[in-house]
């Protein structure tokens, strides 16, 4: 870590000027940050960088899930709801299902089941970069809001796909019903996870003497303790931070100030 934290400062700065290079020219900045990523790969005698998976889940995507979940609008989501719950759940399973068929006839030893374990993971787009993304593309209003609400939820249905076919690969069997409670216990008990948390810090949020700062230092912290705690649940912590995201988002001007929800947006 110590050896290369020079390197690390470079790396950031370079994702500075690679966003502000980004917003000068009009692209979506994950597009030049992926090109970037690439190039500075191949470049020789760079130092490898591991980090563990588990991190990268705990770190950052329960504040990125949270974010995505504040900008889209509740109203827009609802009126779109068939559609959206279609695509992040139905879409996202027969996507993982064609990797899998495909990657079972073409590559030699590739079962099934280590076929929808690929598929978990290159089924979803990322709820971010397709926020990013529609800022600098003009499409209609419906699909703008299909897209980002679908991109919200199907990470949660992937990430049920992965597990299950990660035992599926470890045990070398996978029972359907054992599968399909797990599939619901996950689903159900996330939701109400993130809308009890989400109730609770709201009630926080109102009867607490707080400021602004106290605020925005609950808001951080707010989606680590509904992924941890939905996590422990073995529910979706995916499914739990964006509902509870959505919820606060929908009722923010009752439980915080103008100048809370400014500097929180900033933050």
């Amino acid at each position: 870590m110590l050896d290369n934290f020079p390197f690390y400062l470079i790396l950031i700065f370079a994702i500075v000027l690679i966003m502000m290079i980004a917003d000068k020219i009009k692209v979506a900045y994950p597009i030049l940050l992926i090109i970037a990523g690439l190039i500075i790969s191949l470049i020789p005698g760079i130092p490898n960088i591991t980090i563990d998976p588990e991190f990268i889940f705990l770190i950052f995507l329960p504040p990125l899930l949270y974010e995505a979940a504040w900008t889209i609008s509740w109203k827009e989501l609802w009126h779109w709801r068939r559609i959206i719950l279609s695509f992040a759940f139905v879409v996202v399973f027969l996507t993982a299902l064609s990797v899998a068929l495909v990657a079972n006839y073409f590559i030699p030893g590739f079962g099934l089941a280590l076929g929808f374990l690929l598929g978990g993971i290159v089924s979803p787009p990322d709820a971010v970069s397709a926020g990013a993304i529609l800022k600098f593309v003009k499409v209609p209003r419906a699909i703008s809001s299909i897209l980002q609400g679908e991109s919200l939820l199907n990470d949660a249905s992937s990430l049920i796909i992965f597990r299950f076919a990660l035992v599926a690969v470890s045990t070398t069997q996978f029972i359907f019903a054992k599968a399909a409670i797990n599939f619901s216990w996950m689903v159900v008990s996330g939701i109400v996870v993130g809308l009890l948390i989400g109730w609770i810090f709201m009630k926080l949020h109102k009867y607490l003497p707080t400021d602004a700062n106290m605020d925005v230092a609950l808001t951080l912290v707010m989606p680590y303790i509904v992924y941890l705690a939905a996590e422990e649940m073995h529910s979706s912590g995916v499914l739990a931070v964006v509902t509870a995201g959505l919820y606060l988002s929908h009722n923010r001007h009752s439980f915080l100030t103008s100048a809370s929800r400014v500097r929180g947006y900033n933050v």
